[in-house]
């Protein structure tokens, strides 16, 4: 049985095990606001990219990219994850989803899909799932450390259509949706969508007059597009983060409840056991009173 110095000390873990909790929380509450503030200022500039895009294509009705017929047995995708647990089943989700669609494309072999990932974790998953990884990197802490990440995957893009002439590209990561909510989201990145360029370029002009342009067209129109995947890349990092944070504050969430009641529990028996202790104590020295008042 449980003394009170031994409940003592299990109150006292549980209450620093407590403000641990607590402040994941609220780091995982502060980071979620972050990440959303990147994503709706994101919008913005790739409000801008449409934009030029609009004006670039529209002369153009006729529109080559990204066809350069790419090997049909071959393609490359990015799975975004954590590298950090105490996610609830985020990881697990995405891997579900990744493989769900890599195997809808039933003649790509897993040997032949490229696949890079975003967190440690989704790469053990992956990799049990039996689809081999060519490459990980880590997941950026914070904002500022996006864009570094968005140019490691763009340069393995580059890798990728320049080494194995590859052009069909796919985005897998988790999307929130509000609060704690979050889904697993596809973009097929490449080739980009011929019908999402002949609508940027039917789109009304929101001025009066549309800008013009002096330089050639091939190499700004393939900047912009740089520009569109670094968007996309972008949005991915971000949105990812936000999900994992609003898993992890779920999770947290889950746990101080969890703590809450335990440590209910403990200062109940704590007070309990005290009054035994102390009854017991009273009960001693009332007999020990009528033992002497016998003896005398």
């Amino acid at each position: 049985m449980e003394t009170v110095e031994d409940l003592k000390r299990r109150i006292r873990s549980t209450e620093d095990l407590q403000s641990v909790v607590r402040t994941m929380k609220a780091l995982a509450a502060v980071k979620i606001r972050q990440f959303e503030k990147a994503v709706e200022s994101l919008a913005e500039y790739n409000k801008t990219v449409e934009m030029a895009l609009q004006v670039i294509l529209k002369d153009r009705r006729e529109v080559t990219i990204g066809a350069r017929a790419g090997p049909r047995n071959q393609l490359g995708a990015f799975v975004f994850g954590s590298d950090q647990g105490m996610c609830g089943q985020l990881n697990d989700q995405i891997v579900a989803h990744a493989m769900e669609e890599l195997d809808r494309y039933s003649g790509v072999e897993s040997q032949n899909r490229l696949v890079m990932v975003v967190g440690q974790r989704v790469s053990a998953r992956l990799q049990e799932s039996g689809q081999p990884v060519e490459e990980s990197v880590s997941v950026p802490g914070s904002v500022s450390g996006i864009v570094p990440k968005v140019h490691r995957l763009l340069s393995k893009i580059d890798f990728w259509q320049r080494e194995r002439n590859l052009d069909q590209v796919f985005l897998y990561y988790s999307r929130q949706l509000s609060g704690a909510n979050y889904e697993p989201h596809t973009v097929h990145l490449l080739p980009v969508d011929r019908q999402w360029l002949a609508r940027l370029r039917k789109r009304e002009w929101p001025g009066k007059s549309i800008p013009v342009f002096t330089m050639d067209w091939d190499p700004l129109f393939s900047a912009m597009i740089r520009q569109y995947l670094f968007v996309s890349l972008y949005r991915a990092f971000a949105e990812s983060l936000a999900s994992e944070n609003a898993s992890r504050l779920a999770s947290m969430q889950g746990a101080e409840k969890s703590i809450d009641e335990q440590l209910g529990s403990l200062r109940l028996r704590f007070h309990q056991q005290r009054q035994m202790s102390i009854t017991e104590e009273l009960l001693d020295i009332v007999s020990g009173f009528e033992a002497l008042s016998q003896n005398q």
